[in-house]
């Protein structure tokens, strides 16, 4: 008797394995359910969709069947291969990305200079140079891109680094660039490398970024190309590239083994708050399911809090659970944003790094509104509040309120105005330097 192998969601190999929800129509973010026996798709409407917070399309197998009976034993069979081998097509190499720094009508904000690693920066960094070109390997070991590449793209000239420009010292970008080991491409993509805590690179995330707005671009093909994508295209020792993503950031332990860990779910979050709090590790699970038991299994003996984004609490919630089953760690979940948030703000998505923003354009708008209302030069000004005040992890979410201190008149005026800026004081345990 044949032996019955399930449906499957097809794995991840490119951006030609994901296609259009049938749902919300988004492109490249719908996955198919592969039959176990054929590896075929079961149908074109049968699968899940990525966006699961926006969308949350999820036609299963089960489900399918159940309202067509009749496909239930008319599944393809698998086509038998060709033993013919197809023949590499040539393909350009990635993107070069420069090095250049930004030019004073790029950015009025920060000049950054020119980023190029020098021997004592790379020593400082827990990675070594490999050989450009691999040898053959077991499907089973991971395979990790060469140090070369993330050398050759060390730069600030990104439009994701022009967007920081706006809120941040350059003093703060360098720091931040150096610690994560940014890069850039000739269009302007930022490259989010993933570093393992052994200094390993596994990949590269690559977007595009409105310099002005801090959003991701996306095209025809989507907002996000991958590294170890490219080299499969341009290089045929890479076409079996066995991927094994870690979390964005994950090298920070073995730099700063000391500071308490955070964690969000984009790279963007990442950076930001590291600014913000540089006390933490701030490291970014890259999406909502992002966060699993594999990729954790550097949480031990570690502390940790989460910080999910609006409208993903409860997911994050049950993912913390399993983790602490599996894994010895002391680990708490934010509820921040979750209880906070409006319709609008959930329906967007909100982070921590988009309160930030909003209170720093906050903080502008007053000051531009105190300009216009010309107050005289003598006149002492209360000093702005300060977001560097340790966040410290704890085996359960404590909020402490603030609300029977005083602040100066300019912050509870941007109070006034924006009352969410008071939620972000209370969780953050933030104080106001006078």
């Amino acid at each position: 008797m044949p032996h019955y192998k399930k449906p499957y969601l097809q794995p991840y190999k490119g951006k030609s394995t994901r296609y259009a929800c049938p749902a919300c129509k988004a492109v490249q973010s719908f996955t198919l359910y592969l039959d176990g026996d054929s590896a075929q798709p079961i149908h074109p409407t049968v699968g899940k969709c990525n966006h699961e917070n926006k969308c949350g399309y999820h036609y299963t197998p089960r489900q399918y069947f159940n309202d067509h009976p009749e496909k239930k034993n008319n599944q393809p069979k698998k086509q038998p291969t060709s033993m013919q081998p197809k023949k590499q097509q040539t393909q350009p190499t990635p993107n070069q990305p420069t090095s250049k720094p930004l030019t004073p009508q790029q950015s009025e904000s920060c000049q950054l200079p020119s980023r190029q690693l020098t021997p004592s920066q790379q020593l400082q960094h827990p990675m070594q140079p490999a050989r450009s070109i691999p040898d053959k390997k077991p499907p089973s070991e991971i395979t990790h891109i060469p140090y070369i590449y993330l050398k050759k793209s060390a730069s600030y000239n990104s439009n994701f680094v022009r967007f920081l420009c706006n809120y941040f010292p350059k003093e703060k970008i360098e720091a931040a660039v150096e610690d994560y080991a940014l890069g850039a491409t000739k269009n302007n993509e930022v490259i989010f490398w993933q570093i393992d805590i052994n200094g390993k690179i596994r990949t590269g995330k690559i977007m595009q970024y409105n310099p002005k707005m801090g959003k991701r671009v996306k095209n025809k093909t989507g907002a996000i190309n991958w590294v170890h994508n490219k080299l499969k295209k341009s290089n045929p020792a890479y076409a079996n590239f066995n991927l094994r993503q870690c979390y964005f950031g994950e090298h920070l332990l073995r730099l700063y083994p000391d500071k308490p860990l955070a964690i969000v779910e984009a790279e963007k979050t990442a950076i930001i708050t590291s600014m913000v709090i540089p006390q933490c590790n701030w490291l970014a699970a890259g999406n909502l399911n992002g966060l699993n038991i594999e990729k954790s299994k550097v949480f031990e003996n570690r502390d940790i809090v989460l910080y999910p984004d609006a409208g993903c609490y409860e997911k994050w919630n049950r993912k913390m659970v399993e983790i602490k089953k599996q894994i010895p760690c002391r680990i708490a979940i934010s509820e921040l944003i979750e209880y906070h948030a409006t319709p609008q703000q959930i329906d967007a998505g909100y982070d921590i790094a988009d309160y930030i923003i909003q209170q720093l354009n906050a903080n502008k708008n007053y000051d531009q509104q105190q300009s216009r209302n010309q107050i005289p030069p003598h006149t002492k000004q209360p000093s702005p509040i300060q977001l560097e005040q340790l966040l410290r992890p704890q085996a359960e979410h404590i909020t402490e309120s603030h609300n029977c201190i005083s602040f100066s008149p300019t912050l509870q005026e941007m109070i006034n105005i924006n009352p969410s800026l008071l939620t972000l004081i209370n969780e953050l345990q933030l104080v106001e330097c006078q």
